[in-house]
């Protein structure tokens, strides 16, 4: 395989794993410590809105890192 191809390919598995943490990252959380141990009291509710897509793109981001690292292993070999 061409080495700029596979540069390009690292590169963008790069931004693919920022995106990814990121996206992970401003997801809400289940309101801190207090959920760990037991409290809380939470009440099942749906995703609205931005949150409903930033649980889809987290999921596609997932996904598009294991592909691309199959495929980086795979041409390289």
């Amino acid at each position: 395989m061409d080495q700029n191809i596979l540069n390009g390919m690292l590169i963008g598995q790069v931004v693919l794993c920022v995106l990814l943490v990121i996206s992970i990252l401003m997801q809400n959380r289940a309101e801190g410590l207090g959920q760990m141990f037991g409290g809380g009291g939470e009440i099942f509710r749906t995703r609205r809105g931005f949150e409903n897509f930033l649980y889809y793109a987290t999921i596609v981001l997932a996904v598009l890192v294991a592909v691309m690292s199959i495929v980086i292993v795979k041409f390289t070999q």
